[in-house]
Order: C-alpha cells, then sequence, then structure tokens
C-alpha cells in the first residue's frame, strides 16, 4: 500500500490527527488547522499544498522552526485541501517522512538505532559526542526530547541495549492510538547530537 492509499484508509477509518494538527471532512474537501483551533472561526484561509510549508516554518513569534516535530506549531489559519494526495503532500511539509517512517515501522523495516551507536558513527568536530555519559545522555534527552516545549515524537530508541531512557515519563515512549498518527523516533536526531557536542564541551548545563 503506498503513502496515499494508506493515509486515505486511516482518514475513512476515522484518523484525524497528528502532531499537533487535526484534520476534517469538509465538502469541498479536507481541513487542516491547529488542534488548539478548534471551534474558531476567525482563522486565516489558505488553499495551496505549498503554503504548508511557510505555515510550518514560523512559530507563533515569527521564530525559525528548526525542529518541525517541536510543540510550537503557529496558530490561527486553517488549510482546505481538495484530495488525500494534497492532505499527505501538505503533512509532509509539517512533519517531514513522519508518514512514510510510520509506515515503514509497520512493515518491519525499522530498525531503531541506540544512541550510543549513533554517537559512534560521528566525525569531525562531532566526534567529541562519544564522550557523553550516561547520566549526561539522560538529563540531555529529558531537556530536549520532553513533550512540553522539546518534541512530540514517540523515542523509540535506547541509549544502549543494556540503558534504557529513564529521565522521561512513560508516554515519551508509548506510541498514541486511536485516530492520531504516529510521530515516531527511531533515532537521535542531529538537534540532540549538537546538543550532546555543546554538554560534553561544557557550553551548556546539564539541568
Amino acid at each position: 500500500m503506498d503513502t496515499n492509499a494508506a493515509l486515505a484508509n486511516w482518514l475513512e477509518k476515522g484518523g484525524r490527527h497528528i502532531g499537533q494538527i487535526a484534520i476534517a471532512k469538509k465538502d469541498d474537501g479536507w481541513e487542516l488547522r491547529h488542534a488548539d483551533d478548534a471551534g474558531r472561526d476567525d482563522l486565516q484561509l489558505y488553499t495551496k499544498t505549498a503554503d504548508a510549508r511557510s505555515l510550518a516554518n514560523l512559530d507563533d513569534a515569527s521564530a525559525y522552526r528548526a525542529l518541525k516535530t517541536a510543540p510550537n506549531l503557529r496558530h490561527g489559519w486553517r488549510l482546505i485541501l481538495p484530495d488525500v494526495a494534497s492532505v499527505r503532500n501538505a503533512l509532509d511539509a509539517f512533519y517531514p517522512a513522519m508518514l512514510g517512517v510510520h509506515l515503514a515501522r509497520e512493515r518491519g523495516e525499522i530498525v531503531p538505532v541506540n544512541l550510543r551507536d549513533t554517537l559512534a558513527r560521528q566525525t569531525g568536530m562531532y566526534r567529541i559526542t562519544q564522550k557523553l555519559t550516561d547520566a549526561q545522555s539522560q538529563a540531555l534527552i529529558a531537556k530536549s526530547c520532553r513533550l512540553d516545549g522539546g518534541c512530540l515524537k514517540t523515542i523509540l530508541w535506547r541509549i544502549s541495549p543494556e540503558l534504557p531512557v529513564n529521565s522521561l515519563p512513560a508516554e515519551k515512549f508509548t506510541t498514541p492510538g486511536g485516530g492520531e498518527w504516529p510521530l515516531l523516533c527511531h533515532e537521535a536526531c542531529n538537534i540532540l547530537v549538537a546538543e550532546a557536542r555543546k554538554v560534553v564541551k561544557g557550553e551548556v548545563k546539564e539541568g
């Protein structure tokens, strides 16, 4: 099943949320809006798939969103699209690769990569991240990956085979059900690796 077909099947079964976005069927197609904006009738209207990229790029303060899965998607808009293919393209702009990652996991094609393995591959200026201690790892993950202000993804990886991440609540590792399309993290992102470098170099506080 391709991504468009999988998304159409999910929507047909009642799927209506992904990250901070609520999806609703309308007479003229599909509507996407910030989930916090439910019930508002003063939202700015957008009608092009390409609008999703500009909507995803800035937060409410017009600051650039380097991490698209951060819980700071801007408010105040509604995006009307004609069909599922357009919805799929828009969601790929809001949450790059997240549709495909979930489907790949369902097919058994996603293997989580432990943090130690990710850091072991770093070279050049990031090689120093291999010196990150277990305690530093736990503190950094708690700060950077938390749901409130960090990242909305569900973490699938561990620090090492013997050491799970225990510095975040259980909900951070639980795949959402019902009508929500999960955002999955199967490997530490570049932003976390960059922060790990700062911690090892003593440029930021761990707490």
